[in-house]
């Protein structure tokens, strides 16, 4: 786990002056050391044998919390549960369409189409998100196969 990304997130919860319970720690700890996308319960699920008192619930509101500040990215998927991805980087996503693995992905300059949009449309762009879906190596192994 890279103690850069905990002490980042750390900064930014004492900016917007939010307490950093153990609860939330832990929350945290394990989105930045999971490079999975974990659901809100899969999380709950990992981390209630250290706080068997936590609900499902904490986890929730503690994710919309990370998520609201912005160092941790929602990412609704289908009628699936949304994944929960820290993002200390901007960073992109490919998605497997047969397993449902993602792998994050870095791409420079998308800054400018937002600065295109905002010429075009005359919106104020925020923020963009890119997915990109295909089969992943272990896939296409398979396919080849059958």
């Amino acid at each position: 786990m890279s103690h850069e990304e905990v002490n980042f997130a750390i900064e930014e919860l004492k900016k917007s002056n939010i307490r950093i319970t153990p609860q939330r720690h832990a929350v945290l700890e394990y989105l930045i050391e999971s490079h999975g996308h974990p659901t809100a319960d899969e999380i709950y699920q990992a981390l209630v044998p250290r706080f068997p008192n936590m609900s499902v619930a904490t986890v929730y509101n503690n994710l919309r919390l990370f998520t609201k500040i912005g160092f941790v990215q929602e990412m609704p998927y289908g009628d699936s549960s949304s994944r929960f991805d820290f993002a200390s980087k901007k960073h992109y996503h490919a998605i497997c369409q047969s397993c449902g693995k993602i792998v994050d992905t870095v791409y420079p300059g998308l800054e400018d189409v937002e600065m295109a949009v905002e010429r075009l449309t005359g919106y104020r762009i925020n923020t963009h998100r890119l997915e990109l879906y295909g089969l992943c190596p272990e896939c296409q192994k398979k396919s080849k196969k059958q």
